[in-house]
């Protein structure tokens, strides 16, 4: 019988790449993605209809309202989305973000009564978050394996980044070779209602750079 895991969706390249890397690992999955308060729904509705291609078991939409405290430009209307690669943190950062999404999974993970988390937290092509790192995944998993009732008991939980050291080309062959329709995901930080990207922001920078680099056809719809 097949494992089972959640894998945090997005809609977005990265997270469409680790649901597929997940089911060719065998694991039957949960999706879950993260209505935060974000710019756009249009990922959301991208996540939704991956999942049921992917034949996700049960596919959530956690709402929650990270816009309220603001400090990003993702979730502040107020703030411009940077249209230029910039050292260091950028304001695209939303704080403390994969920490609340990773202990919200980590409690559906207990009532699923499953040890096996995905995340697409990347620490090569990124745009410099902390909460992306390799450092931040290995001590999130010791955390949890000390706060929870099913780790006490004797069932290690595992926090899966199978992307963390891989290059944005080097994800989209992986993803390509598994089958991924990258034309069905939304990476851009202010995409339209119908999906099209920007094609200026940094996301779309990195995206654009890594279909150049794999030699493959850039399938993103573009406004």
């Amino acid at each position: 019988m097949n494992k089972k895991a959640i894998v945090l969706l997005s809609g977005g390249l990265d997270s469409t790449t680790v649901l597929a890397i997940a089911r060719a690992k065998n694991f039957d999955c949960y999706t879950m993605s993260f209505d935060y308060g974000q710019r756009h729904g249009s990922e959301l509705a991208q996540a939704e209809k991956i999942a049921q291609l992917y034949g996700s078991i049960e596919h959530k939409v956690f709402k929650i309202d990270l816009a309220a405290f603001g400090g990003s430009a993702l979730t502040d209307e107020a703030i411009d989305v940077p249209e230029e690669l910039n050292a260091g943190i950028p304001i695209t950062y939303v704080p403390a973000r994969n920490t609340v999404f990773l202990s919200l999974a980590l409690a559906w993970a207990e009532v699923l009564e499953l040890s096996d988390i995905f995340i697409g937290v990347n620490a090569i092509d990124y745009s410099g978050y902390p909460d992306c790192r390799p450092e931040f995944i290995s001590a999130f998993e010791s955390m949890a394996n000390l706060a929870t009732k099913s780790a006490v008991e004797g069932e290690q939980l595992n926090i899966h980044s199978p992307l963390i050291s891989m290059t944005k080309a080097e994800i989209l062959k992986e993803g390509t070779r598994l089958g991924v329709d990258y034309a069905h995901t939304v990476s851009c930080y202010q995409a339209d209602e119908n999906g099209r990207a920007c094609g200026k922001c940094d996301s779309c920078h990195l995206r654009k750079q890594g279909f150049l680099q794999a030699n493959l056809r850039d399938v993103t719809r573009y406004q």
